[in-house]
């Protein structure tokens, strides 16, 4: 069962019941990631979250972690572009220390300029980590290039000389203008009583202030580019994409079954063709990238040098097919399948629940039931597909962002033709 309340500060507690389980996960979210951030603050929503847990007035940053340790529980943090989470996972009898636990770090941290001098060495080490994996950091690069100005376009952990710059006050002056009460949410799922939970959250948070009043934000605009990063590796990683939809949009459910068919697993076409035919890759998927208001739908790809020309074009030759004929009977039914599935086993955990139960609120503002996005997947039809598709992968509107080493060798306007 899901409820929700809203606190008089606007503070909302959402809870799913899963009587079956021993355990419980909880979250403080709160809507503000690295798009909402300056280009001279970049990183600074991800610097907060690694901060949080470096000591309040109560506990300091190795008590933090003993007391979470000592119950078996698991504390940690992710930022996202639209939003940053705070979460542990506990036996359901260990919520209340949980939740007392979140709330410290979260509304009684000290940030301590010492700390702050130690930590913004570790994100930075962390930044340079992510550098040093080509298959993630194509994706920053394919990102900077698809939307460049544009807030989305930055890299959530920013860069060496945005978190080098940041010092106590920026952490402290943002957090007051963007950790606002109405922005704020607290999900919980797993054994967990409701009511119980809303009565020790309005004594924790329901001090908080601000209101939900609306940051302004912009829609970036695609940028058709090839780009090429030099970088000796021994491989060659490239990101091929272009405009997709919005977390809201009416073609979700058909872009869902797009990207599944496309490039989501082992059965997907592109799998199968770029792989197992081929043996020209390892790793291969198609995925979508959504926000609020905008998002793009992409393939991923890491070959040899001497292979990039040959996966470029298979992988357009897929996009192409699918532009023009969709997909087959009995793929699409398929594809449907391995949907519906994927979704309820992503719902036996507790954390899965108590994302979902956020997701829901940060986007949709209610719950969605599980029996409407089967609905939803199963009313998918073949035209749906085409006519996403040939909105989507026109080369006008795609881009192109390969990392390694090339030779010298330069990549052209003529790479899109197998599109044509």
């Amino acid at each position: 069962m899901i409820r929700k309340t809203v606190l008089p500060n606007g503070v909302r507690i959402l809870t799913e019941s899963m009587p079956q389980v021993v355990s419980s996960s909880i979250g403080i979210w709160v809507e503000n990631g690295s798009r909402y951030e300056e280009t001279s603050q970049n990183g600074v929503s991800h610097f907060i979250e690694h901060l949080l847990f470096k000591g309040t007035k109560r506990r300091t940053a190795a008590q933090i972690a003993e007391e979470i340790d000592a119950v078996g529980g698991v504390l940690n943090a992710f930022t996202g572009k639209e939003y940053t989470c705070y979460y542990a996972k506990v036996l359901g009898e260990d919520l209340p220390l949980a939740t007392d636990v979140l709330a410290d770090v979260f509304l009684e941290s000290t940030f301590d300029p010492a700390e702050i001098d130690r930590e913004r060495q570790v994100v930075i080490q962390e930044i340079s980590q992510a550098e040093d994996t080509p298959d993630d950091f194509i994706h920053d690069l394919f990102n900077l290039k698809l939307w460049e100005g544009h807030p989305l376009a930055l890299p959530i952990f920013g860069s060496p000389e945005t978190v080098s710059a940041m010092d106590r006050e920026l952490v402290t002056s943002f957090m007051a203008e963007r950790y606002r009460a109405g922005r704020i949410f607290i999900a919980a799922a797993g054994m967990v009583d409701h009511d119980r939970l809303v009565e020790v959250c309005a004594r924790l948070f329901g001090a908080i202030a601000g209101d939900d009043r609306p940051f302004e934000i912009t829609t970036p605009t695609e940028r058709p580019v090839i780009v090429q990063h030099e970088k000796d590796l021994e491989q060659v990683h490239l990101c091929i994409g272009g405009p997709g939809l919005s977390q809201n949009d009416p073609l979700r459910y058909p872009a869902y079954v797009m990207n599944s068919a496309l490039g989501g697993g082992m059965s997907s076409r592109l799998f199968q063709e770029v792989r197992e035919r081929r043996g020209r890759v390892y790793s291969i998927y198609s995925f979508m990238s959504s926000f609020i208001d905008c998002g793009y739908m992409a393939v991923y790809a890491g070959t040899n040098p001497e292979w990039l020309d040959e996966v470029i074009e298979v992988t357009l030759g897929e996009l192409r097919k699918i532009a023009h004929s969709g997909l087959q009977p009995a793929e699409l039914a398929r594809t449907k399948s391995q949907l519906k599935g994927n979704m309820l086993l992503g719902m036996e955990s507790t954390d899965s629940r108590m994302n979902r139960l956020a997701r829901n609120e940060i986007y949709f503002r209610r719950e969605v039931p599980l029996d409407e996005l089967a609905r939803e997947i199963e009313a998918v039809t073949n035209d749906h597909i085409v006519d996403l598709a040939a909105s989507c992968f026109q080369p006008e509107r795609m881009a192109m962002v390969v990392l390694g080493d090339l030779d010298g060798r330069k990549l052209g306007p003529e790479v899109w033709s197998p599109l044509n």
